[in-house]
């Protein structure tokens, strides 16, 4: 298997992903819908499960939610829970297991990739995406955006962030994580 630098002729039968989708965002929503229109079956890993902090501010229930809120209009994808172990040889062989046989797995994260391709060809998930629909985010900017009272709605699809105002989830994260975000931030 291999680190691949494109994607290969799509689509293919079945393709995983494990990210923290926390919140769910525009470039999510690109992704989690070119998964969908490109693999048969979509395997979707919801990340650092067993997590409840600054990064991963919204409950396994609630980020399940909002994948499914995105993708309303597919059925080809399953969601799993994949808690952070804090070992990489753990977590690989976790993964392996509980994914079997892909013939793509997708990852931004260099490490992740690394650990992955023994197992699975691996490429960036920009690269399933139509250059049209590629939209440049990540979940940092968001949350920071929302700790710090700017507009981020426009950051995440309207369905999300009907969800989050709707479920008090904004005014959570503030009073939860705000101060804790800001202090991490760039500013």
């Amino acid at each position: 298997m291999a680190l691949l630098l494109e994607a290969p002729p799509l689509p293919v039968s079945t393709l995983g992903m494990v990210a923290r989708w926390k919140p769910v965002h525009l470039g999510h929503a690109a992704v989690l819908r070119a998964m969908c229109e490109n693999a048969a079956r979509v395997i979707i890993g919801i990340g650092s499960s067993n997590k409840y902090n600054a990064s991963n501010p919204f409950t396994v229930a609630e980020t399940a939610e909002m994948i499914h809120l995105v993708l309303d209009a597919y059925s080809n994808y399953q969601l799993f829970e994949v808690p952070d172990l804090g070992n990489g040889p753990r977590w690989q062989a976790m993964v392996r297991d509980a994914f079997g046989d892909l013939d793509l797995y997708l990852t931004a994260n260099d490490w992740v990739a690394n650990l992955l391709a023994p197992h699975w060809d691996v490429l960036h998930p920009v690269h399933i995406v139509p250059i049209d629909q590629r939209i440049p985010l990540t979940g940092t900017m968001v949350r920071e955006a929302i700790a710090r009272g700017e507009e981020w709605q426009d950051m995440v699809p309207p369905q999300i962030a009907h969800y989050l105002d709707k479920n008090g989830l904004i005014q959570r994260f503030r009073e939860e994580f705000g101060l804790a975000v800001l202090a991490d931030s760039n500013l």
